[in-house]
């Protein structure tokens, strides 16, 4: 499924975009989500929790692809 989260910094990272989604309930469960090895970003697969997210970035975990939406310097 595709949907998107929306931010109003220029930058995100995984671990919070990953409980922003609705992906994971706490940063702990992030923290393993990413650890398994069960998210990609970009199409490849991160291990790092504090990788950053810029608009346009997507991130795929449990057949969802979640596409990063940045409204920093758009007013």
């Amino acid at each position: 499924m595709k949907k998107s989260i929306t931010i109003k910094d220029e930058f995100i990272k995984l671990g919070q975009a990953l409980k922003l989604s609705g992906e994971a309930d706490t940063g702990v469960d992030a923290k393993f989500i990413i650890e398994d090895g069960k998210v990609k970003v970009n199409g490849e697969t991160e291990l790092r929790r504090g990788r950053k997210l810029y608009n346009g970035d997507t991130f795929t975990v449990n057949n969802d692809e979640i596409t990063v939406i940045s409204k920093a310097g758009l007013n």
